[in-house]
């Protein structure tokens, strides 16, 4: 695939598109003083790169009564029995996020849960996965920084 040039528009769009995905094309142009044809062919060619890849919802998950966040690194018994761990942490849906990873864990995810007897219960069923060793468990205090737009600014300084 040939690598697909992006100028100072995209980025705008992009730029917009990270604060709230669901703007419309109309309000993009009136902002950037562009047709929304241009917006939409221009969000077209991104989305036909791979660059742009559907959207995304952000809930407020304390909103939700999940205010515990965990980070659990996972070491198995053989790692070989990595795609087996995932698909059981999958059916799990309080596991978020889950990584292959180097160095200490084979496997390190993101827990969401409604409290300390939550995440308890949720560790216990990690821990019991078949081919699971054992658990190191990191609870968030806080998420200080959670920033898209500050990496998409630096990979377009670069590109230009």
């Amino acid at each position: 695939m040939a690598k697909i040039k992006l100028d100072e528009i995209d980025h705008q769009i992009l730029d917009l598109l990270i604060d709230n995905t669901r703007t419309a094309f109309t309000d993009i142009a009136k902002k950037l003083l562009i047709s929304a044809g241009t917006v939409h062919v221009r969000v077209k060619k991104m989305e036909d790169a791979g660059i742009i890849k559907g959207s995304s919802l952000t809930l407020d998950y304390k909103k939700l009564g999940y205010t515990f966040i965990a980070y659990i690194g996972i070491f198995l018994e053989k790692t070989h029995q990595t795609k087996f761990v995932l698909q059981r942490l999958e059916a799990i849906p309080f596991v978020t996020v889950a990584h292959i990873t180097t160095g200490k864990f084979n496997i390190f995810c993101k827990v969401r849960a409604k409290s300390t007897d939550h995440a308890k219960e949720i560790i216990f069923l990690i821990d019991d996965v078949e081919g699971v060793s054992r658990t190191e468990t990191m609870i968030s205090l806080e998420e200080s920084i959670n920033d898209k737009k500050r990496l998409m600014h630096r990979i377009f300084n670069e590109l230009q």
